[in-house]
């Protein structure tokens, strides 16, 4: 367990400064935009585990994005340096990660989760299971897991 409330496998941080054409007439974040910083920090782990989408592609399948959820706690203004965490919670099936963006002063201001599926670019059909590429991936996490 960890600062994202469920067992992580692996994770991966990122910063983003929030700039002026991601804001409204308050100079507030519009909500819309969180999925982008989501998928920032989620590059981000994907890369720490070597298989970011070019890699996914190689292997044969997408990994279309088929759950969203977002909660807004706080907001977020131009300006500000938000620090997104992307921690894979779950992969055997398919992969679900939680995100959790803190502000400099490391109050958390938006959490979240996403679900992704493993699509077999070939043939068009969602794998049943993650494929073996996936675990491949994660061993290192998973030996210090002991799974």
């Amino acid at each position: 367990m960890n600062k994202l409330g469920s067992q992580v496998i692996v994770e991966a941080s990122a910063e983003v400064k929030i700039p002026f054409h991601d804001v409204d007439l308050m100079a507030v974040a519009w909500h819309g935009h969180y999925t982008k910083y989501f998928e920032i920090a989620r590059c981000a782990l994907f890369d720490k585990i070597a298989y970011n989408y070019p890699e996914m592609r190689d292997s044969g399948y997408a990994w279309p994005i088929v759950d969203l959820h977002i909660r807004y706690p706080a907001p977020i203004a131009f300006g500000e340096t938000l620090t997104i965490s992307a921690a894979i919670v779950e992969w055997e099936n398919r992969l679900s990660i939680k995100y959790v963006a803190r502000n400099s002063a490391g109050k958390r201001t938006t959490y979240g989760s996403t679900v992704q599926v493993a699509v077999a670019i070939e043939s068009g059909l969602m794998a049943l299971a993650s494929p073996p590429i996936l675990k491949q991936k994660l061993a290192p996490w998973l030996q210090e897991l002991g799974s």
